[in-house]
């Protein structure tokens, strides 16, 4: 095997080659083919925020808080090119009755409508889903916007799952949330997962790849914070984290131009590493329902600096919003 030249190495040798190379006027040529083969800085060609689990609503004045938030990225001296919202942009609509899902999506669709001047893309959360627990919210099932439909139609959709490309950059948008009774787990139905299957496997290998989803794949927040011990084992609930994860480890172990993988739900702020693919929680706009903090995690968002040969740089940012009566 052909041993390989560090960065220092390689600037030794041409410091050391340029001495005798001067005299004959082999120089400029030396170095050019010196550069050639030093690693190249990578090259920023997007720039995107993300903001997740804004649990809009009247009380607490959280439309103020939203509204202080978009201020604050507009205000940012470097601003993204893209933001993506990671769902449960309402405070509830899943055990809310029909006026009050209405009056908390005419809230967002205002504030965003005043206050956000860029280009948004947008998942669904569980608290977005209109009307699966039936009782509490008073549903039947029937309803032209029962389940999906309204969040859908509020961020003109036509179903909850997509992809695109943008600067060199393949994303995918998910959708989490799966029906299990009267409640949700986190997984993708078969359908859903097909079609993932299909949409990574149609990316050329040298594209990156970001997925976005409202409930992690992966996360280790999950075991620290909910999971408990029942007969020895380990045990959290299927509601906190894709129940599975296993096909998603399988499936990107085959598409390893996967890079990253981010969510909220949690209203935590986290980083995993496995298998090369980085799982990132980024936080909650709301921190804890618009309380304040929610244990470590203060009310904000993410920016992200997306690379040219795959690399990335994620940094989580708070906007400074106090807690309301």
């Amino acid at each position: 095997m052909e041993p390989q030249l560090t960065r220092r190495d390689l600037i030794k040798t041409a410091g050391i080659a340029a001495a005798g190379l001067a005299i004959s006027g082999s120089l400029p040529s030396y170095a050019s083919a010196v550069a050639d083969r030093l690693p190249r800085a990578p090259r920023r060609v997007l720039r995107v925020a993300h903001l997740t689990d804004m649990h809009i609503q009247p009380e607490r004045k959280a439309g103020d808080g939203m509204a202080t938030c978009w201020r604050h990225l507009a205000g940012q001296p470097d601003k993204p090119d893209l933001v993506l919202t990671g769902g449960d942009t309402v405070m509830d609509s899943f055990d809310a009755d029909e006026a009050r899902t209405r009056t908390q999506w005419d809230l967002w669709s205002r504030v965003r409508r005043d206050e956000c001047g860029f280009q948004v893309e947008s998942a669904l959360g569980n608290h977005d889903v209109w009307g699966w627990n039936r009782k509490k919210a008073r549903t039947t099932g029937e309803e032209a916007r029962y389940g999906k439909k309204w969040a859908c139609e509020m961020f003109g959709l036509d179903r909850p799952y997509r992809s695109f490309d943008r600067a060199g950059w393949h994303f995918v948008i998910l959708d989490s949330v799966y029906p299990d009774g009267d409640g949700y787990t986190g997984r993708l139905d078969d359908e859903q997962f097909a079609w993932l299957e299909s949409d990574l496997k149609a990316v050329p290998a040298a594209t990156p790849v970001l997925v976005l989803s409202h409930i992690p794949i992966l996360s280790a927040s999950v075991l620290m914070e909910w999971a408990k011990v029942v007969d020895g084992e380990w045990r959290s609930p299927g509601s906190l984290m894709h129940t599975d994860a296993h096909r998603f480890r399988d499936l990107f172990l085959a598409h390893r131009n996967v890079k990253v993988c981010i969510s909220g739900h949690l209203h935590l702020v986290e980083r995993a590493e496995y298998n090369g693919v980085t799982y990132l929680c980024n936080g909650a706009v709301c921190g804890a329902w618009w309380k304040g903090r929610h244990r470590e995690c203060d009310n904000g968002y993410a920016m992200m600096n997306l690379n040219d040969d795959g690399s990335f740089e994620s940094e989580y940012i708070t906007y400074g919003w106090q807690a309301q009566p």
